[in-house]
């Protein structure tokens, strides 16, 4: 198989025909073998059956339906397990991405090398009210992942298949699949600018607050990647810390008490001092935090993913 097309879809009935003859022509047109995967994200308005009519007429076309409406991310990690093709190239149902950009992207990965080519939606026919969210939140991806890529929520994307067999894709964190894929050892990242086009049908099925959520997944991303198999070395860290301050100011305390003493001086009483309430809530908090600590540990510990790495490549060694 040549090239695997996923597409999650919610509610998107009218242009599943359109979107699925325009990629059968162009992919015919390269010659190539395909598959197109539509994952029907739980639809009432007879999306599925319209996978099925389709899926008949054309075996190339196969469809998953989810069990309820989970979300684009679940879609796609579901696409992802049963996709074929040496290149996958996900799209959006909505007509917006445009299937003639499937052959530039397919060179790209199979000529040029990348892992992963993110589509560019330079110019956008979108309100005000979502195309400055969208500039703010590519502008704190960026610089947070180190990932030079103008649109990193453009769903016109292409990958190698070795990229999408090595990552999962949860909750919203379809968003951040280059910053996954970098993170798995997949740095040849690439941009393409591409077409975007006005919404032909329907409406987007997507709300403001999805930029808060995508900040939050931005922080759980990070720190999954950087902690999720060694969480001791943050919380004992933050513990550490904490203790520390509560440790330097009961000293000083002490300290301030005994010159006092010393000195035939009338000392104030320790627990006078609002400095004796900060130090006992350091010290509690950073023994909390190293317990925090201990039991991410256990959990980790039993985790059956506890000893799961990508490995590349082997030379003399069985599979």
């Amino acid at each position: 198989m040549d090239i695997s097309v996923v597409i999650p879809l919610f509610e998107e009935r009218e242009s599943l025909a359109e979107l699925t003859s325009g990629i059968h022509k162009v992919i015919s047109g390269m010659g190539l073998r395909y598959e197109a995967i539509l994952v029907d994200d739980g639809s009432g308005d007879g999306s599925w059956e319209e996978i099925q009519r389709l899926s008949a007429k054309n075996s190339a076309i196969k469809g998953i339906r989810m069990g309820r409406n989970y979300g684009k991310s679940p879609a796609l990690n579901e696409g992802f397990a049963v996709a074929q093709g040496r290149v996958v190239i996900t799209m959006d149902a909505d007509l917006q991405d445009d299937p003639d950009e499937i052959p530039e992207l397919y060179r790209m990965i199979t000529e040029d090398g990348l892992d992963l080519v993110s589509g560019w939606k330079k110019k956008r026919y979108d309100p005000l009210s979502k195309t400055i969210p969208t500039k703010l939140f590519n502008w704190t991806v960026r610089r947070a992942s180190g990932i030079h890529l103008h649109d990193f929520n453009c769903g016109l994307k292409a990958y190698r298949k070795e990229v999408v067999k090595s990552i999962e894709v949860f909750g919203e964190m379809h968003r951040y699949i280059p910053f996954i894929a970098k993170k798995e050892g997949f740095p040849k990242i690439g941009e393409k600018v591409v077409v975007h086009h006005e919404r032909k049908y329907g409406h987007s099925k997507f709300g403001l607050n999805r930029f808060i959520n995508g900040f939050l997944d931005l922080l759980t991303i990070t720190f999954v990647f950087r902690f999720g198999k060694k969480p001791m070395h943050f919380f004992g860290s933050l513990g550490l810390l904490m203790f520390f301050l509560g440790f330097l100011s009961t000293t000083w305390i002490l300290a301030s008490k005994l010159y006092h003493l010393a000195t035939h001086q009338e000392a104030p009483l320790v627990t006078d001092q609002p400095l004796f309430y900060i130090a006992l809530t350091a010290m509690i908090i950073g023994a909390q935090l190293f317990l925090a600590g201990f039991v991410a540990e256990l959990v980790s510990r039993s985790s059956p993913e506890r000893n799961h790495y990508r490995v590349a490549e082997r030379i003399g060694i069985g599979a």
